[in-house]
């Protein structure tokens, strides 16, 4: 696949776009890191914002967000909320060139298509300024596959992803911390959460 997107993905989020924009927040203590490592008021890239609920959060505390996603239904829940533009974009069209002080992307990425996901993360890599901040969170395997609601997941492992972020750019550091959780599914699932530093 060629567009880093997973069509039978998107048409669910499209289809649920007004259920799923009930979820309450996550990531409240991976954000806190994230943002505590950023310039006072920069400007940060959410890829794949869903309803809006996390750059809500970041807006908050004084960010400047550019809030994103595939889904045009889901952009709209987002914008509803937000009161601002919501650009509907897929992760390959993304080519800001040293754009932002921070690039946030939890649970989205892990719809990347495994032959996809390096240039993807190449792209990210181009779109923070030097020394900036990206962090996204993966559900973890052993291989590619669906869950029971029928979304597509590259499920890494640690050393695969670690592999991955290292084809797509410079890093000054690369973080990566493990936890469980359930997700629309209602599964437990086991999450990589990967916080990088891109080089200076």
């Amino acid at each position: 696949m060629s567009d880093a997107a997973d069509h039978d993905t998107l048409k669910f989020y499209r289809a649920n776009a007004e259920t799923y924009a009930q979820r309450q927040p996550r990531g409240t203590e991976q954000m806190t890191g994230f943002l505590a490592a950023l310039p006072p008021g920069g400007s940060i890239l959410e890829l794949g914002c869903g309803a809006g609920y996390q750059a809500a959060q970041m807006l908050a505390a004084g960010f400047d967000v550019h809030p994103t996603d595939g889904s045009a239904e889901m952009a709209a829940q987002a914008q509803q909320r937000l009161g601002r533009e919501v650009r509907t974009m897929l992760f390959h069209e993304l080519d800001a060139d040293a754009a932002y002080d921070g690039v946030w992307a939890y649970a989205c990425l892990l719809h990347v298509p495994r032959d996809e996901l390096a240039s993807v993360l190449s792209r990210v890599w181009r779109a923070l300024k030097p020394g900036g901040w990206f962090y996204a969170s993966f559900k973890s395997g052993e291989g590619e596959g669906r869950d029971k609601l029928a979304r597509y997941y590259n499920y890494p492992s640690e050393e695969w992803l670690r592999a991955r972020y290292a084809e797509a750019g410079g890093w000054a550091s690369i973080d990566v911390a493990r936890d469980q959780g359930k997700g629309f599914d209602g599964e437990l699932a086991s999450f990589l959460h990967v916080m990088v530093q891109k080089q200076s």
